[in-house]
């Protein structure tokens, strides 16, 4: 689920980067028109990205609850809080498509399609930083019950809670300092990214079994 996510993530984000491009929003709204199912198929992905986000929060808490149920219990909520506000985000972006696609129709009136489409941008981008605490605080607690259970060697889970601890401070920023999200994300991703993918290969080769005597690592088959 680690891998899966992070794979059709980085797949769903090419494709929307590759279509919308950069330039005016006549310019972009007509590079999507033009791509408008392919666009679809990317905003798509991202949702299959969110449920999938929060399936991977059901199985981490099962897999640490043995640990700690509290905090189990606790950073599955805050990583499920990140789903949803990533599904708002989704719809934001849905509303956003048909605002670009109405703007080639739509003749003098598209300065306040514009408008609306900033707007929706707006709300999105607010949206998606109040989710990323949630989500570095979810993956935080996650980190730690692993580097306290000994799952994953503990300079992996070492990574992941400085890791997340950085994406925390760095979405708090953003919303102090908005002007420099890209700059915040540019800092915040490559660590959670290297956690994450670690994680997720040595999770993949060793499976987590509890059993009457604990939990212990064996060889995936």
């Amino acid at each position: 689920m680690f891998l899966g996510v992070i794979i059709v993530a980085f797949g769903s984000g090419f494709i929307l980067s590759h279509v919308a491009g950069s330039g005016t929003f006549a310019e972009t709204a007509k590079r999507i028109a033009a791509s408008e199912r392919l666009y679809r198929v990317g905003l798509s992905a991202v949702v299959i990205v969110s449920l999938g986000s929060a399936l991977l929060a059901v199985a981490l808490y099962a897999t640490l609850k043995p640990v700690n149920s509290l905090l189990a219990q606790l950073a599955m909520i805050f990583s499920l809080g990140d789903s949803f506000l990533a599904l708002v985000v989704r719809m934001c972006e849905f509303v956003r498509l048909h605002l670009y696609l109405s703007a080639q129709t739509a003749g003098a009136g598209t300065a306040s399609i514009q408008a609306l489409a900033e707007l929706m941008r707006t709300i999105e981008r607010v949206t998606e930083n109040i989710g990323g605490i949630a989500f570095g605080i979810g993956s935080l607690l996650f980190f730690y019950l692993f580097f306290k259970s000994r799952y994953i060697p503990r300079v992996l889970s070492g990574l992941g809670v400085a890791a997340s601890a950085i994406w925390i401070c760095l979405y708090f920023a953003s919303l102090v300092f908005p002007e420099r999200r890209g700059l915040f994300q540019i800092i915040s991703f490559p660590p959670m990214g290297l956690a994450d993918v670690l994680t997720g290969f040595y999770l993949m080769l060793f499976a987590v079994k509890t059993g009457g005597g604990g939990v212990v690592l064996e060889k995936s088959a």
